[in-house]
């Protein structure tokens, strides 16, 4: 066996493998900030994902909102529905497990308000909003339409540049509803704009389709509107940065409408209770006025005659009906 061993440069080895293989050079390294379509940056920093999910207890149009925010979303995540009883610092944790470090939470309450938490997983800061008049994309059925996975445009309200709260949820909203650069899922086409509108101290959210032949917009859906509640330094939690003075919380708008209920069922009574009153009360007669008989003409008395004779009685000129043949028949037998 080791006579059979070939040896390391014995004589005729090197005649027998032939001329020996160049190493394939290294391609140049792309210049810092630049990479192929689809490759991300591996200088270790963390890619932006966001994780979409809710609580339990929401119902099907809230469902269908949060379906359609994936769908627009290519960086987006899914994640099983979180118990009621969990304290939401559990998110951040869960967001450390999916790899995800921006999170937008659905968190419904008496299964007919529902909240949305946007926020900066796990530092901050974090925002609380909720959200009316809610239209997913099956309810609008509007005409628009967009590429899957496509890139959109952020637009803003001139508000969000006057106000410091409003310039920090703009901040937030960029890092989240944004495309990442390169991400494996998007498409590298811009077709339609997600716009933030302030009006009312609610933020309006809508989405458009650009239309290239004349650049118009065609809305998408879906549509929502988001009132803020409050502003938070941690991540759903920690001290508070901003609170809504003009926030009104369902509780006490449901009050609000039951009182004006109430206190129109009350007035009905009231009047009611006041004709009732009325009509008991004893009719005040008009004194007679002295001067209405002024113009009255008085009639010519008659004068009365006393009749001591009885009357002749009046003689009847019709003439009597002679009776039908059957009578006169009946009328003979009887006679």
């Amino acid at each position: 066996m080791a006579a059979g061993k070939r040896q390391r440069g014995g004589a005729g080895h090197g005649n027998a493998a032939g001329p020996k293989r160049k190493r394939a050079k290294r391609a140049p390294e792309p210049p810092k900030g630049f990479y192929p379509l689809g490759i991300f940056p591996g200088n270790g920093k963390k890619k932006k994902r966001v994780l979409i999910f809710s609580s339990r207890g929401i119902n099907f149009r809230t469902r269908h909102l949060m379906k359609d925010l994936r769908t627009l979303m290519p960086h987006s995540k899914a994640d099983t529905k979180m118990d009621r009883k969990d304290k939401l610092f559990v998110i951040n944790e869960v967001c450390e497990m999916k790899n995800c470090n921006k999170c937008i939470f659905f968190e419904a309450k008496k299964k007919q308000d529902l909240y949305i938490w946007l926020s900066n997983a796990p530092h901050g800061p974090s925002a609380k909003f909720l959200v009316q008049n809610i239209h997913t994309l099956a309810e609008l059925k509007m005409t628009g339409n967009c590429l899957r996975g496509s890139r959109p445009i952020l637009s803003f309200d001139p508000t969000f540049d006057r106000q410091p709260h409003y310039a920090l949820l703009k901040e937030l909203f960029i890092q989240i509803f944004s495309t990442p650069q390169y991400h494996p899922k998007s498409q590298p086409f811009v077709d339609h704009v997600f716009t933030f509108s302030v009006t009312d101290n609610r933020i309006w959210f809508r989405n458009y389709q650009i239309v290239e032949e004349d650049t118009a917009l065609v809305e998408i859906g879906p549509r929502f509107v988001l009132n803020l509640i409050k502003i938070f330094q941690g991540s759903f939690g920690g001290p508070t940065l901003y609170e809504n003075p003009h926030y009104q919380s369902p509780n006490m708008h449901r009050r609000a409408i039951r009182l004006a209920t109430a206190a129109k069922f009350k007035e009905k009574q009231q009047m009611k209770d006041l004709q009732k009153l009325t009509k008991k009360e004893e009719k005040v007669l008009i004194p007679q006025d002295p001067t209405e008989q002024v113009f009255d003409v008085p009639a010519e008395e008659k004068p009365v005659t006393i009749e001591l004779v009885k009357p002749e009685p009046k003689i009847n000129l019709k003439k009597k009906k002679k009776p039908h043949q059957r009578a006169r028949k009946l009328k003979k037998k009887n006679d």
